[in-house]
């Protein structure tokens, strides 16, 4: 496979990578605005296009009325309100769309120019397959809230649409650096690879309850720092488990609690790989890589500190400070993700 043809397929992969990333943003927004159930009733095909006439948005907001966030929330919207946050849903469904003709397109186009070779068969199948799995989940996300007792969707599921986006993003990039990285300027250091594995699956939990955060609203529940309310060891931690709902307001501290925890945690861990990097590792050219995924979780975390003492002042409806500084903050925790995983690319295992 020529370099001009592994560059071509490279890049449309990249592409999809950065479409992932603004398509999970985007659902960020959703959630910060309270837009994800705005959209009751799903149409792969025309739910493309939004309502077109009154009385399609009047049958899309009695819909609307029927489920518990409508009753028990949000009863005082107009139609004007209602247009407001279907805006957000319906971008976040057409940019998913739009995703998957960027990638059927290109696949078809690439297939068609006779780009691929056997060996990308299986990463193909793999690619489909995770994007398929992550549409399902997003699909079970909203009828979990969907129904008249609800007002939001179910946490968990919440976490798994964001963790699998995530899964689905970081085998995109991989795929894409086997094509842009030559073999030999990676290195072979099993100790540092089975090292930065660890540092991912760490982030991974973290991101598991960064999304257990916003899918609670849990952000002003604890708007204190370095302390959570007033003490470091929360007393809801003997009396409430972390996935339990009998107590909604214990299981919000819990979550915050497990957040910082895994973040100072990852911190130390992100700090200790770089140190032991540029001791053991010879890149070359590519060892400014190694500076990314420290650089990264500084700001990760003063983000998630000035982003918690700003949930002082939100305000229902209002796409405001605390929501700039969240979706900040989400932005750059995948771009620690991805720095992880090019580090672990180019620092292989054999």
């Amino acid at each position: 496979m020529g370099e001009r043809r592994k560059n071509a397929v490279a890049i449309w992969l990249l592409a999809g990578v950065a479409m992932i990333i603004i398509q999970t943003l985007l659902g960020g927004v959703t959630r910060l605005t309270g837009s994800g159930l705005s959209i009751t009733k799903w149409n792969p095909i025309f739910g493309i296009l939004p309502p077109l006439n009154a009385r399609q948005w009047d049958d899309a907001f009695t819909s609307y009325k029927q489920i518990g966030q409508f009753k028990l929330v949000n009863s005082f919207y107009t139609l004007s309100d209602f247009k407001q946050i279907f805006f957000w849903e319906w971008l976040h469904r057409v940019w998913a769309r739009m995703l998957g003709i960027v990638f059927a397109i290109g696949f078809v186009y690439f297939l068609l120019k006779k780009y691929f070779d056997k060996q990308m068969v299986r990463p193909f199948i793999v690619l489909f397959i995770l994007g398929g799995l992550q549409g399902v989940i997003g699909i079970l996300m909203v009828w979990s809230g969907v129904n008249p007792e609800d007002i939001h969707v179910n946490y968990t599921w919440l976490a798994a649409h964001f963790v699998s986006a995530m899964v689905l993003a970081c085998y995109t990039l991989w795929f894409a650096l086997k094509l842009l990285i030559p073999a030999e300027k990676r290195v072979v250091h099993k100790g540092a690879s089975n090292v930065l594995l660890v540092v991912i699956a760490l982030l991974f939990f973290q991101l598991m309850y960064g999304a257990f955060m916003a899918g609670l609203k849990a952000a002003n529940a604890a708007a204190t720092w370095p302390d959570i309310n007033g003490s470091y060891f929360p007393g809801t931690l003997a009396t409430n488990g972390i996935f339990k709902d009998a107590n909604l307001s214990a299981l919000m501290i819990n979550i915050h609690f497990m957040h910082r925890g895994i973040a100072y945690l990852l911190l130390v861990a992100v700090i200790g790989w770089f140190a032991y990097s540029r001791r053991n590792l010879q890149l070359g050219t590519l060892k400014g890589l190694l500076n990314w995924p420290l650089i990264l979780v500084l700001v990760q975390v003063a983000l998630g500190i000035i982003t918690v003492l700003s949930a002082t002042k939100i305000v229902p409806g209002k796409f405001d400070t605390f929501e700039t500084l969240a979706e900040l903050h989400q932005l750059v925790a995948m771009f620690l993700l991805m720095a992880l995983v090019v580090n672990l690319y180019v620092v292989k295992r054999r």
